[in-house]
């Protein structure tokens, strides 16, 4: 899996507000529905799941996995 904050394009002590903003922009122009790539899509949203759960996001930043 590739790093979620690059995935995102916001960097690593971004707020939780900025990284839903990042998301929801991505996740706009990505979706399927939309003629987006469903790859990409499944990207953007596993990098989100695991950066707006604090505890996750503290994980990965600790761990790095």
């Amino acid at each position: 899996m590739k790093n979620p904050y690059t995935t995102l394009g916001v960097a690593k002590g971004a707020t939780a507000d900025a990284i839903k903003r990042a998301y929801k922009s991505m996740a706009k122009t990505h979706h399927p529905d939309r003629g987006g790539d469903a790859d990409r899509f499944a990207e953007i949203s596993n990098a989100y799941e695991i950066l707006k759960d604090p505890q996750k996001r503290a994980y990965y930043d600790q761990t790095g996995t």
